[in-house]
Order: C-alpha cells, then structure tokens, then sequence
C-alpha cells in the first residue's frame, strides 16, 4: 500500500491543480501545419503544465504532430484516406507553386492563381475536415467528452464547424498568410485602408497618395472579387454537416476570442477589439548551446561572425540556378555562413558555408557571433530574429512573407532582395549594408527592447484568454454588435440615407412654405393695385 504520506501529497497537488487554474478545464484542439503547429504546440504545453487535459484531433497523415512522441498532450488520432506522403506533398506542391510559379508582372493574373493555390489549400482540410464530422463513432466520443473549449488555428478550417457541433466556446490562434482577411471578414476587426495596409499590399502605415490609391484597389479586389477561399463550397459543406443553413464566414465570426500572433513591434499600430489580444513572440525562448561540430564551425569564423540562412521548411525543388546566385554571393562575404537547404549541392558553393537540412535557428539567432539573418520572412522566423535583435536580409516568396520584410523595412531593421530576379551582387550588397551599417543592428536591437519589454510576457497572456474563455464558458461579451448588423448598417448607410432623406423633405417643405407665401404676396399686391 502506498504511504499515507504520499497519499496526501498527491491530494494536495491535484487541490491545488484545481484551484490554480479554475477547475482544470478540458481543450479539443484542431491544428494547422508546420509553423502554425510549432506556435500552438507552444501554448498547448503551458496549458499542460497549468494542469488542463488538452486533446489534439490530429489525422493519421499528419506531418509534424507526432502522436508516438513523449507528450504530456493527448492525441485522438482518426483515419483518413491521405498517406502522410500524399498530405506532405500535396502541401509542397501548393507551397512551391506559392513561391516559384506565380505570375508577378500582372495584378489581375497573380491574384487569380494566388486564389487557385488557396483553394487546393484549403481542399485539404475540407477533405480532413469530412473524415472528422462525419465519423460518428468519433463524433459520439468527442461530444460525451464535454470540452470547455476549442482551441484551433484559422487557416486551418473546421475547428469553427467543431465548436458549432459540440457547443463550445471557440478561440483562435491566427497569424497565417490569410491573418488580415480572417480578422477582418470574419472576426470584425475595422482595418481603415487610409493608413493600414491590406494584406498582400507590401506598404506601410506611412503612404503617399498613390500608395493609398493602390492600396485601396487592393481593399476593392478583396471585397468584391478575390475569395481566399471557396465560401460557396465551403457553405455547402458546414450546411451539410449541420443539417441546416450554415455560412462558414458567419460560423468563425461566432469565435469567443482571437489570439494575434504578432505585437506592436512588428505590427503597425491599428484599431484593435476587446475579443483580440497580440501574442507575438511566445515562441521565443533564450538560445541553447549548439551542437559540438556546429559551435567549432562558428567559433572559427572570428571577429567576422556568422550568418544565418534558411527559408524554412515548407520550400523545397529551389531552381539550381537561384541557388548558384545566392551561392556566389555567400561565397564572397568573410562571414561563415549556416544554410539550412535540401538539394543539390551548389557548383559555386564556397568553402565559408555549410548546408545543413536542419538547424538549431533560435540558437544561432541567439549566438553572440551572428551578425545577420537571409530569411524567407515567415513570422516565427521575423520574430526570433527581433527577440535576439539580429538584423536581416529579406528574400520573401509567398503570401504574408513580403508584407513581414516590408514591415521590418519600414522599421529599419532589414534589406530587401527579389528572389526571382537579384544577381550575386544584389544579395551580396544587402548583406554587406545590415552588416556593415551599424544603423540595423541598432534598429534590430530597438525592436528586441519593445518585445521584451511588456508587463506580461505573450504566452503567459495567450494562456490567460484560453483560461479565462473557459472560466466564463466563452467571451461574448467582448465580442462587437457590429457582428449582427449588415453592411449598411454597419456603415449607418441607412442612418445617413435617412437623414438625407429628412433634410430633403424639410427644403422641400420650406421651399414650399416659401413659395406659398410668395403666391400669398402676390396675390395680395394684385388686390391692393385694384383698390
């Protein structure tokens, strides 16, 4: 028999589990891929360690959530007809026609294969989606388990749908190529075009006339033309699953609460709802030390330091030519270089650079010798580098990357080169400017100063909402009326065509009154003129 002493240790841990965290609520999590996983993997292990039972609904292809790793999450696996293969190379081949095939010389033509690419995206998760929803035998278990909240990312639809079937409240995790268009459509959140730039826009909040103009053309296509994704289809489907009318728009706009991963030091500052809460950088950690080999590579690169590069792990097939260019162009610089790349080895590779297919990147963002960071621009990237205050140069490919390194130029903290079209020497300047001008790095440092410089740290805060959406069984009231108004009233177009309406009728009444009393005085002068 176990101890008594034990025994009342065990109690008194599990009393105050549950007096710690509000009665140790239950989480159903529906995931996104690749660096959305990495930032909800982050929050999900917090919510463990505060004591919640968290169960991510992951399918049996899935390409990062591993449910045969040590975890203390739990993991309800369903089957479903994609090989993890299949799932991987369906997301490569949209990824890589994201990067590397899309039409940049024609507005109309860009964003009409853009809308091609999205669609395929999101076919994906609609098919994983059905092999959820209607699994009965699943359905049946995840109902009875009476979960106090469903916690997804929205570039990754269905989580909506899932709250919708199982009465919970719904939370989001969002900062994905989509972020502005969700948030806005979806969530409500006023973005006025005259000086916060749209998604895609590559602008800041800083524009001139033109750059206004263009960004309201932008706005336009949004709302009257671009779909990011299929509503029609996807209106089909949440109507079917819920075996009554269901609009996918009007189902996320239901979410209790929308956790931003971004923060005023990468984003521009804009209006904000009390449903909405910035969490950039809740990923990012202090560096651990490097591996062996790795930590002699760049402890030999001296006074000059070391470059980081990669382009994260979702673009492969990189055309051998862009890879010579930017090869020659490492080879130039006296800096070591650590590129994390998967392919054929470059023939103008130079004997400063190492390619890895995975490095440690917080740690070497981290390492006192790095002097600078080549990245593609995804945020989890952008932010480690601003929580490190590494200066960079950007090479974005696809979707939010160009609006994140325009934003960090704008900020003053990184360079811009096209990836389609920069020489060896275009990307050899750019390095050697953040490098050499010591204005970079200060403006990095600035901005690693702001992140860290807040009164709760981001992940203690995503936390908090999670756990606060729980303890209130949801968060409507933060959630705007502007939700059940239609655009015309949501613009007080009707109140302005009443009011209109209104001093119309009253000139004409007084054009009336004025005209009788002229006929009046007439009519009057007439009679006087007889007498």
């Amino acid at each position: 028999m176990m101890p008594m002493k034990w025994v009342s240790i065990l109690l008194l841990l599990e009393l105050g589990c549950y007096f710690s965290c509000g009665s140790c609520g239950k989480v159903l999590v529906w995931p996104a891929e690749y660096s959305h996983w990495i930032n909800m993997k982050t929050i999900l292990e917090e919510l463990v360690q505060r004591g919640h039972e968290v169960v991510v609904l992951t399918s049996s292809a899935s390409i990062l959530v591993d449910p045969n790793k040590t975890s203390t999450i739990k993991f309800e696996i369903y089957p479903t007809s994609f090989s993890k293969d299949g799932i991987k190379s369906a997301f490569k081949k949209v990824v890589n026609s994201w990067a590397y095939d899309m039409p940049k010389n024609s507005f109309f033509a860009y964003y009409s294969k853009l809308q091609d690419a999205l669609w395929e995206y999101f076919d994906i998760f609609e098919k994983l989606c059905e092999d959820v929803v209607f699994n009965k035998e699943l359905m049946k278990k995840l109902q009875e388990s009476r979960f106090d909240v469903v916690f997804t990312d929205a570039v990754g639809l269905c989580g909506e749908l899932l709250a919708e079937i199982l009465k919970a409240p719904l939370v989001y995790s969002i900062r994905g190529s989509l972020g502005s268009t969700f948030e806005k459509y979806a969530g409500g959140l006023p973005l006025p075009p005259s000086y916060v730039p749209v998604i895609l826009s590559e602008l800041s909040d800083q524009m001139t006339f033109m750059e206004r103009v263009k960004n309201m053309i932008h706005v336009l296509y949004f709302d009257f033309w671009c779909q990011f994704l299929n509503e029609k289809k996807w209106d089909q489907f949440y109507s079917e699953a819920l075996g009554r009318p269901a609009k996918i728009y009007e189902l996320m706009g239901k979410a209790d609460f929308w956790l931003i991963r971004t923060y005023w030091d990468f984003q521009f500052p804009h209006p904000i709802l009390p449903n909405f809460e910035f969490v950039g950088g809740l990923h990012c950690k202090p560096a651990k030390p490097l591996p062996k080999e790795m930590e002699e590579f760049v402890q030999s690169s001296g006074e000059n330091g070391v470059v980081v590069f990669t382009l994260g792990s979702m673009v492969s097939n990189m055309p051998e030519e862009r890879a010579n260019v930017i090869a020659s162009a490492l080879a130039q610089i006296p800096q070591k270089v650590l590129w994390r790349f998967d392919g054929k080895k470059p023939d103008t590779l130079g004997a400063n650079t190492r390619l890895y297919k995975w490095i440690p990147q917080n740690d070497l963002l981290g390492h006192p010798k790095t002097k600078a960071f080549i990245t593609h621009g995804g945020t989890n990237g952008i932010y480690e580098a601003i929580y490190h205050g590494v200066p960079m140069v950007g090479i974005p490919l696809f979707l939010d990357q160009p609006d994140n390194i325009a934003h960090m130029q704008a900020k003053g903290a990184a360079v811009r080169v096209d990836f389609e079209t920069m020489s060896s020497s275009d990307l050899l300047n750019a390095l050697k400017t953040v490098i050499n001008d010591p204005s970079y790095k200060e403006k990095a440092m600035k901005l690693r100063a702001i992140q860290r410089d807040q009164p709760m740290k981001p992940l203690d805060r995503a936390v908090f909402w999670i756990e606060f959406v729980m303890r209130h069984k949801g968060a409507k009231h933060l959630r705007p009326a502007s939700h059940g108004l239609t655009l015309l009233q949501y613009h007080s177009l009707d109140v302005i065509g009443f009011l209109l309406a209104c001093v119309a009728a009253a000139l004409w009444l007084i054009t009336q009154c004025c005209l009788c009393c002229c006929r009046l005085f007439s009519k009057a002068g007439k009679k006087e003129k007889r007498h």
